[in-house]
């Protein structure tokens, strides 16, 4: 059986490798873009996007600008990253205390995937984005490391004085947020809690960025350190969080107004049914199958595109949504999509399939027509699965027998899923810093659903990812490469989005006040949509291929 957080890693990098070639980054348009029309070929908006468009290797893409009193180890870094310290002495003498050597390649395996648009090669502002705090930090407290294993290059050892003004106490608390995860790491407890005591001290729920993500992991180690000790206090298992999983669902006031005001999740929307509609074009029925529907909201738009279709009007638009719990929820958002239907005078009917587990799940519960053209629309309904391995492989199973024309995946994109502690530590610190930094600039008018989103979403997965092991984690993101892998044994081949796509996720994106930083980028055939170059979604196609 295939488990995510055991994947061969020769089989992840085989893959990458594959693409590498063709990975690229999609850029701004200029001005007088805006005044292309939707209804455009492809070869038409192909021959205008390269008027706005260039290209280049993510590969290649580094960090490279930085404030003038900032003194970086880079070099120092790549120097040590480049010779073999298997057989190091400084392995040999420092043992399991050689932690900041594995930090390495996690800082620079961060930057290597970073999107940059033109934001980060200029002054946003008064103040740094939260995830180049944490990426300064994460430097910082790996030179200083470095220092007591005789580095080498004491030079570059970069002060705290160098990080000035209103960034100095998030930086420092980062540092301390760092420490604090080390030292859980090594099992010295007592230590841990020293630094998150200051931790405590300087970070809020009502602050900065800065100081609400530390706030929210402060509690997170707190619990680590409660599961490992088997103490119960007030700042770890004695506060009760609910299920990350089920507050994902909720369709409350403060997600409502987070979607409508963060370009993130509506540019994916947007991509995801276009990218299904390309290959359903030319079908008179078309029947989608949404493995994770929620409000519905992407069916929507999926009805207006194909209601607006001039030429070729559609016949019947079949809608099934797949369920394991809340059928009554699922029926409720079938009859708001039919009233929006028949305002649009399209044909329309919608069904539900409930399975008690995903295992039941079977190709004879579907209301299949041999003249309908089948797609399968997956927007973050494979992750949930992750840590379940076999229920994941038997869905994809039963979505290849329905032989469906296309199968559309949106899924987050970041590496939360190690088994070890300290790299998934720092791939949330990563991950949560950008979503909280956008959550600040979308909603910084709005508190009181800006605190809803961070204390009950965003917290409890943030405890729940640091906290917890085994099937106690729920919340477990892969990244694009990873989902390659496993797609492939099921005869899955990614196909391209085109140009169109591109094109009108840029067009969104201008519409929100702050969609310059939401970056967008090409990782192969897939749609990469970050913050401030910081990747967090991924849209791609994937075909079926008939020997798979």
């Amino acid at each position: 059986m295939f488990h995510f957080d055991q994947l061969n890693s020769n089989e992840v990098s085989n893959k990458s490798s594959e693409l590498e070639g063709s990975k690229t980054e999609f850029f701004q348009e200029q001005d007088n873009a805006a005044d292309l029309q939707f209804s455009m070929s492809d070869n038409e908006i192909h021959r205008q996007v390269q008027n706005y468009k260039y290209f280049t290797n993510l590969d290649d893409l580094y960090l490279d600008v930085v404030s003038p009193p900032f003194q970086s180890c880079d070099d120092d870094i790549n120097r040590i990253l480049d010779t073999d310290y298997k057989n190091s002495s400084l392995i040999k003498s420092k043992g399991k205390n050689a932690f900041p050597l594995a930090s390495f390649e996690m800082l620079r395996k961060h930057r290597s995937k970073r999107l940059r648009s033109n934001e980060e090669t200029s002054n946003l502002g008064p103040m740094m984005s939260t995830e180049r705090i944490i990426e300064l930090a994460a430097e910082h407290f790996i030179c200083k490391e470095l220092s007591s294993f005789s580095h080498p290059y004491p030079g570059s050892i970069l002060s705290q004085d160098s990080i000035l003004g209103q960034d100095s106490k998030g930086f420092q608390l980062i540092q301390n947020l760092l420490y604090s995860a080390e030292k859980v790491d090594q099992k010295k407890y007592e230590h841990s809690r020293k630094f998150l005591e200051e931790c405590e001290r300087m970070s809020s729920c009502t602050g900065s960025p800065i100081e609400r993500l530390v706030f929210y992991f402060t509690e997170a180690l707190h619990e680590k350190i409660d599961r490992e000790t088997g103490l119960i206090t007030p700042k770890g298992l004695g506060k009760k969080i609910p299920d990350p999983l089920e507050m994902m669902k909720c369709t409350n006031t403060f997600m409502i107004t987070l979607q409508k005001k963060c370009p993130l999740t509506q540019i994916a929307k947007l991509v995801g049914i276009e990218a299904l509609v390309d290959h359903v074009a030319e079908s008179d029925k078309v029947h989608v199958i949404d493995i994770h529907i929620v409000s519905g909201v992407q069916c929507t738009i999926l009805m207006q595109t194909l209601a607006a279709r001039s030429g070729r009007p559609i016949q019947h638009l079949k809608i099934t949504a797949v369920g394991t719990k809340s059928k009554t929820t699922l029926e409720e958002t079938g009859r708001r999509l039919m009233a929006f239907a028949n305002s649009l005078n399209l044909k329309f009917s919608f069904h539900v399939v409930m399975v008690e587990d995903i295992l039941y799940l079977n190709k004879n519960l579907f209301e299949l027509d041999p003249n309908e053209v089948v797609s399968i629309y997956a927007a973050y309904g494979l992750k949930n699965m992750i840590g379940r391995p076999d229920r994941l492989e038997h869905l994809m199973n039963v979505a290849k027998s329905l032989g469906p024309r296309v199968m559309i995946i949106t899924e987050i994109e970041t590496n939360c899923n190690s088994p070890n502690f300290l790299p998934r530590f720092v791939e949330a610190l990563f991950f949560y810093g950008a979503f909280f930094d956008s959550v600040a600039e979308c909603l910084k008018n709005d508190e009181e659903n800006r605190r809803e989103a961070e204390e009950r979403c965003f917290g409890s997965a943030m405890r729940n990812v640091v906290a917890t092991e085994g099937d106690e984690r729920k919340i477990r993101y892969v990244s694009i490469d990873v989902w390659r892998a496993f797609l492939s044994r099921f005869g899955l081949a990614e196909t391209g989005l085109s140009m169109s796509c591109l094109y009108q996720a840029n067009l969104m994106r201008e519409n929100f006040p702050f969609g310059r930083s939401c970056t967008l980028g090409m990782d192969g055939e897939c749609l990469t949509i970050g913050w401030k170059g910081t990747p967090l979604i991924t849209v791609s196609a994937w075909k079926f291929s008939s020997d798979g």
